[in-house]
């Protein structure tokens, strides 16, 4: 007959991305609730605390800076993965193009990154093990709680063939756009980058 999560994973109704937007317009989900769509399911977002937004903010700042015209930077906006994903991760280094008629998709992407503190472990595996299996070249994933920056590359099977950890002072460049150069500043931690 099956294990209870699998009788549970079968009774759920799962939506397409259509269908979740088709709920917000109708103001079933206001534009104020943190929420995405992962694999057909809503998703709550856990709240933004201010060291989270200042590290955004700041690694926004530099990447657009850095990519200048050669990339767009988009801060906490969805992604379109397929019919039934639309993450928003923290930060997305987009190719530059006209997404006013539709979202960015896994081809649009150059690197995520993910900033986390309490939700490091959903990043860390619900959140990487989607972005891999869409084949997300890069992700970034910066833990605040634990001072801790993942880099991930080469998706390959649903899973990235590479993360690195690096160390303070080693300069982080995107693989798509290597202009971009991230090093901690002097006397710095990965919770505290700036």
């Amino acid at each position: 007959m099956g294990s209870m999560s699998e009788l549970m994973d079968r009774a759920r109704h799962r939506i397409s991305v259509d269908e979740y937007h088709k709920i917000a317009d109708a103001g079933v989900l206001s534009h104020e609730e943190r929420v995405e769509l992962i694999e057909g399911e809503i998703v709550d977002m856990a709240p933004i605390s201010s060291q989270h937004a200042y590290v955004v903010n700041q690694l926004a700042r530099l990447f657009t800076l850095a990519a200048g015209e050669d990339g767009l930077v988009s801060t906490q906006n969805p992604i379109r993965l397929n019919d039934r994903c639309e993450p928003q991760p923290d930060l997305a280094l987009l190719k530059p193009g006209d997404y006013m008629a539709h979202l960015p998709g896994p081809a649009d992407v150059l690197l995520i990154v993910e900033v986390a503190s309490s939700s490091v472990d959903y990043d860390r595996g619900v959140k990487l093990d989607l972005y891999a299996r869409h084949g997300i070249p890069e992700v970034w994933l910066l833990d605040l709680t634990g001072n801790e920056l993942l880099v991930c590359r080469d998706p390959e099977g649903g899973k990235y063939l590479s993360i690195a950890g690096p160390s303070a002072g080693e300069c982080v460049r995107p693989v798509l756009l290597p202009r971009i150069a991230w090093r901690l500043a002097e006397r710095k931690t990965w919770a505290v980058p700036f």
